[in-house]
């Protein structure tokens, strides 16, 4: 693919500066802030993909708050080039190089460790070079200040601890001088001072002669002298040599920390270049997320673009509410002509469709939704605003044709062109013949071309040549204001009486004006009128969507308060059921007592009437459950069909007493005579819940216990004194689906917590483990269970479930 031709006038006239900016203010490092304002545009589509891949990585990471840890790589890439020459660097220098290494190593970690969801951003951080040795070198070197530590080298520990030894020595006698009384008589204050790096101290210049040592300096007066007194000069001269050697053995420990540098300068340098390429990425990231920008899908030059919901991604930095538009060019069409009042958003669209050109040649998403398609143009032309120089003779009108005239030069196939206001400043019937003119030129070299115009002539081409394209941006009805909406297909009329008036014009200048522009071109009536219908339209639309919305929103409220109800419904249901249960548990226990003492007195006909009683009550709590349970079904099953909401003949029910679906035959005051199967029988009409679809199948969603657990409660069999006979504790569910297979546990655990012993047996089988799971899962949910375990090999193995009830 040839190299993307963008001249400088179209980045300006598109703003491309203002993009580069704002992509450098998101860079952490000095490289990275570099290469976004000099971002390049891409030459090949592989390029430009490997781009897009690597920025949809660096998003995925900053989605989960992660960003690269790029902090401390400074730029060292003087101190790298004075390395390479043999220079010795200077302490600061040697630590920014440290530092720059260790960030490169904790970035080569990061996306190692997160090499599953960014591979493309690990493979560039690993070929970040490994350099933490020399790191530690520099690093262990030097203190925090920058200075060089004793620990440096053996000789400047030892050369620098003489130095130490000799400055204790100098001060020692300078204080053992300077307490001699006669000597204090000659000093013009008692302190000590450094002169030249010798040790001196104040004396009247009096009494030279008395001081025998060396002058050093004097004060400005002359009355003072500073002198090395002759006592301390021997020492002060092995002090300066001790100095002097140790600044040699620091210069040559520098020396060779730099040649170290110096000798991995090269992958230094690399290494800054990968940690700038990374924080640009980062950065783009960072500018997609705020963009709201997606990865479009490339085409060729050639290609037609179709922009989804595209916003102008200056305006959208701005922080500016932007109306997104749908912008696109069909197949066979090469010219997209827009039309509308002043102010409407025409030249938005134009700058916004060259900025997200300009986006994917970077290697960048664009402000648009996925799905947009977008050509990698050859070169990219522009006239917008306005050229005029002075300086060179050129009006408005001449510095706008001299850009044509460059633009019809470079322009070719797979080329991108904008203009605005074409031909515009000058009088509109040759206006519109040289714009007509230069439209064909430039769509007879199968450019794509993007133009704005109030010309009439301009906006009929579409309408007699299907390689130009009609669009539109218009203004509010009922406010006159401009809606920034394009509208493709259609020609806009400028409106501009509509815009006099709303800026305010005076109402007689508006007539006149009226009156002017009466006779008008047959195009401008037909506009007119269209926009006008347009208008009334765009009004009705409106009303006929506020009446849909508020009937939605009814439909919305009848919906929730339906789901209120049922919910309270159910809801009753289950305390009138707990409030069952616990009656029976009293009945059970107090019919229990009853037939204990009974038996102690051999009174028999009582205990029997008791042990009735309470099978009666168990009985009355088996339909109501059955009835709750139906309901509940039903409710589930509305995803099937509606709910018829009255019982008639045909209607599908779920008979509680039976635990059976059948379909309703006829219907009397109080019962019902219903169909299951070839069997008919009658039934109380409170028994019946409605369901929705068809009749059910005869015989089907039979409810059944295996293992011989029945549903009601057993009549005593004898009359002699016993315990009630419990429910036999055994569930078996195989060959059930798991939701039948909950159910049917339910009701067992329901029941057995009232009429059976302490711990149940659950036989479910292997099978691929999903029963056994779902089982498990309500088991750990239900009130009634203490505990629970797979079975023992005696017992079953993991192909049964045992559980104990809660006491």
């Amino acid at each position: 693919m040839a190299h993307a031709i963008v001249p400088a006038s179209t980045l300006r006239d598109l703003g491309w500066s203002q993009i580069t900016e704002a992509l450098a203010a998101r860079t952490s490092t000095v490289r990275g802030h570099e290469r976004a304002l000099t971002l390049p545009f891409l030459d090949r589509k592989d390029e430009i993909e490997l781009s897009l891949s690597r920025i949809d990585e660096a998003r995925e990471l900053l989605r989960k708050e992660l960003s690269l840890p790029v902090s401390g790589a400074a730029d060292v890439r003087d101190a790298l080039s004075y390395a390479q020459k043999s220079a010795i660097l200077e302490a600061t220098q040697l630590v920014a190089v440290a530092r720059l290494i260790r960030a490169a190593a904790r970035v080569r970690s990061f996306l190692h460790a997160h090499r599953a969801e960014a591979p493309l951003l690990a493979a560039m951080g690993h070929e970040l070079p490994e350099a933490t040795p020399l790191a530690s070198r520099i690093e262990t070197a030097f203190e925090q200040s920058g200075r060089l530590k004793d620990s440096a080298s053996g000789m400047l520990a030892s050369l620098r601890d003489k130095a130490r030894s000799l400055h204790h020595q100098i001060k020692g006698r300078l204080e053992e001088i300077m307490g001699e009384r006669e000597f204090k008589e000659w000093m013009r204050d008692e302190y000590v001072s450094i002169r030249n790096d010798r040790y001196v101290v104040p004396i009247n210049a009096s009494y030279q002669s008395k001081v025998p040592g060396i002058v050093h300096n004097a004060s400005n007066s002359g009355q003072t002298l500073f002198i090395e007194p002759q006592q301390i000069v021997g020492l002060g001269n092995e002090l300066s040599i001790a100095e002097s050697m140790a600044a040699e053995e620091e210069r040559r420990v520098l020396q060779e920390l730099s040649a170290d540098v110096g000798d991995r300068a090269g992958e230094l340098f690399q290494a800054l270049e990968i940690l700038g390429q990374l924080d640009l990425v980062e950065a783009q990231a960072k500018l997609a997320y705020d963009l709201e920008a997606n990865r479009p899908l490339l085409g060729e030059g050639r290609a037609s673009f179709s922009f989804k919901a595209a916003r102008h991604p200056l305006l959208v930095l701005q922080g500016k509410r932007v109306v997104a538009n749908d912008v696109s060019l069909s197949p066979g069409q090469k010219a997209l002509v827009i039309s509308g009042p002043n102010a409407g958003g025409k030249t938005v669209t134009l700058t916004t469709v060259g900025l997200c050109a300009l986006l994917v040649r970077a290697g960048m998403p664009v402000p648009a939704e996925a799905g947009s398609t977008v050509p990698l143009y050859s070169s990219i032309h522009s006239a917008i605003g306005d050229d005029q120089d002075l300086a060179k003779d050129l009006s408005t009108f001449s510095a706008h044709l001299t850009t044509l005239r460059g633009i019809l030069e470079s322009a070719r196939e797979g080329s991108l062109v904008l203009v605005d206001e074409i031909a515009a400043d000058t009088d509109p019937r040759e206006g519109a013949a040289l714009a007509g003119a230069v439209l064909h030129e430039l769509v007879g070299k199968l450019a794509q071309v993007l133009v704005t115009t109030h010309l009439e002539e301009l906006k009929a081409i579409g309408l007699a040549d299907e390689r130009f394209a009609n669009a539109r941006v218009g203004l509010d009805p009922k406010t006159l204001a401009p809606t920034f909406r394009l509208e493709l297909g259609a020609a806009g009329v400028s409106s501009a009486l509509e815009i006099a008036a709303r800026v305010g014009l005076p109402a007689q200048v508006l007539e006149r004006a009226k009156h002017n522009l009466h006779g008008g071109s047959a195009l401008s009536t037909a506009l007119e009128k269209l926009e006008a219908e347009r208008r009334a339209a765009e009004l009705e639309r409106r009303s006929a969507a506020q009446v849909r919305s508020d009937l939605e929103q009814a439909k919305a409220a009848a919906a929730a308060a339906r789901v209120e109800a049922e919910v309270a419904r159910r809801e009753a249901e289950a305390r009138v059921r707990e409030e069952l249960r616990e009656e029976v548990e009293k009945a059970r226990r107090e019919v229990g007592e009853l037939i204990a003492k009974l038996t102690a007195q051999k009174n028999v006909g009582d205990a029997v009437r008791g042990q009735k009683k309470l099978q009666e009550w168990a009985e009355e709590l088996q339909r109501e459950s059955a009835k709750a349970k139906a309901r509940g079904q039903a409710v589930r099953e509305v995803g099937g069909g509606p709910v018829p909401r009255e019982i008639r003949p045909g209607t599908r029910v779920n008979v509680a007493s039976l635990g059976r679906e059948a379909e309703v035959v006829e219907l009397y005051k109080d019962e019902a005579l219903v169909a299951m199967g070839l069997l008919k029988t009658r039934v109380k009409r409170d028994e019946l819940t409605p369901l929705p679809g068809k009749v059910a199948v005869p015989g089907g969603n039979r409810k059944s216990f295996r293992g011989g657990a029945k549903p009601t409660v057993q009549a005593g069999e004898a009359v002699a004194a016993a315990a009630i006979t419990a429910p036999e504790a055994r569930c078996d569910v195989r060959g059930l689906r798991a939701e039948d297979a909950v159910r049917e546990i339910e009701l067992f655990l329901d029941r057995a917590y009232s009429e059976g012993p302490g711990q149940l047996l659950i036989v479910h089988g292997h099978g691929t483990g999903a029963l056994k799971k779902s089982i498990r899962e309500a088991l750990e949910a239900s009130p009634y269970v203490a505990t629970f375990r797979g079975g023992d090999r005696h017992e079953g193995g993991d192909g049964v479930t045992v559980v104990d009830l809660r006491a």
